[in-house]
């Protein structure tokens, strides 16, 4: 009975410190850090900011960013990106390291990348034919999902 009880109220303490620290705030272009607003404007110069909004947790701070043409871009604390996600039309190809672009043109010809998330293993490519291709960081294929 002890033993469910700290268990119960260790879960509330835990459930309260988190919502404490987790904050969600929009935020003016002008404020996201001056890597991401370069970002914007170099890889997507005719489409402006729909929305954007600071994420903040217990020690980690993200950006979320909507272009006007629905394409969501995440950024870290420093303004580097992590995610893009342009739906239905191909990002933009600086974004796509030479090894993936090679690999999809030459076995997907005709299909876009639409979007590209960075991850701890590498990255993870969506392409406009609904597959997911994973890769590691030197650009080689690790796993397909349909």
């Amino acid at each position: 009975m002890k033993a469910t009880r700290f268990s119960m109220v260790a879960l509330v303490f835990v459930v309260a410190l988190t919502s404490c620290f987790a904050k969600d705030k929009m935020i003016t272009p002008e404020q996201l850090p001056a890597a991401a607003r370069t970002f914007i404007t170099t890889n997507f110069p005719d489409n402006p900011v729909l929305f954007a909004q600071k994420d903040s947790e217990f020690m980690k701070t993200r950006y979320e960013v909507r272009l006007k043409d629905g394409t969501e871009i995440d950024f870290d604390k420093k303004g580097e990106w992590d995610k893009v996600d342009c739906k239905l039309k191909a990002v933009p190809a600086a974004l796509v390291p030479q090894p993936i672009a090679t690999y999809v043109e030459t076995n997907f010809p005709g299909v876009q990348i639409v979007k590209i998330d960075k991850e701890r293993h590498g990255y993870d490519i969506e392409l406009s034919n609904d597959l997911d291709l994973k890769f590691n960081h030197s650009g080689m294929l690790i796993g397909m999902d349909d």
